[in-house]
């Protein structure tokens, strides 16, 4: 049962070397996580669906049809060193995303910088692993998806609630004393309207009339 749930944790790893990308890949497999790969930062923002504004003049959709994915990302693994745009760009477009930014980011390197460690903690990454990745550092992956899930789960209880408050009907208002004594008074003067014309009466004149008489 622990398997299942875990293996709905999707994971989209980032990373220019092959070799890291293949062991980054093993190591969230054998922790039963569903992992995506990619070899670039401008990738990874494909996949999301983040590079619209970077396409907006060309004629090429921004995401092709059959490489959108639907399949929702909760986690975020990415090297920092790659050509053309680094791990720490890739962090901050995220971290600018409405949409994304509260999925966990997590930031590889080789090199122990301190100052480089420091600047990705602050513009908001979630850990920061040194090369190469152990299975000791998947471990600390689960608070940070279990986190995310949870957040999901309130907003997606949030969105029910808020739809069931707003079809539900509305009570009928009370109407004013006088309002009410005003109906009641139509209701009897329409049935003593009623009465008198069963009885063959004009409504206007409860008299009889006589026509061809002359008064003495």
């Amino acid at each position: 049962m622990g398997l299942a749930k875990e293996s709905q944790f999707h994971v989209l790893a980032v990373d220019d070397s092959l070799v890291d990308r293949k062991l980054i890949e093993r190591l969230l497999k054998t922790s039963s996580y569903q992992v995506t790969t990619v070899d670039s930062g401008s990738k990874a923002l494909k996949f999301l669906g983040l590079n619209e504004d970077e396409q907006i003049n060309s004629n090429q959709p921004s995401v092709s049809p059959n490489n959108h994915q639907e399949v929702e990302v909760n986690l975020i693994i990415t090297d920092y060193c790659m050509p053309g745009m680094t791990g720490y760009d890739l962090l901050k477009k995220i971290k600018e995303s409405s949409s994304l930014r509260n999925i966990p980011v997590v930031i590889m390197s080789s090199e122990n910088v301190p100052s480089r460690i420091s600047r990705c903690l602050e513009e908001g990454a979630d850990e920061f692993f040194l090369k190469p990745v152990r299975k000791s550092d998947v471990n600390k992956l689960k608070p940070h998806l279990m986190k995310t899930k949870d957040n999901n789960h309130q907003k997606q209880e949030n969105k029910e609630a808020s739809e069931t408050t707003e079809v539900q009907p509305q009570p009928p208002q009370p109407q004013p004393p006088q309002l009410q004594l005003q109906q009641q008074q139509q209701q009897s003067n329409n049935k003593k309207r009623k009465a008198v014309e069963a009885e063959g009466l004009s409504p206007d004149r409860t008299m009889p009339r006589y026509s061809g008489l002359t008064a003495v």
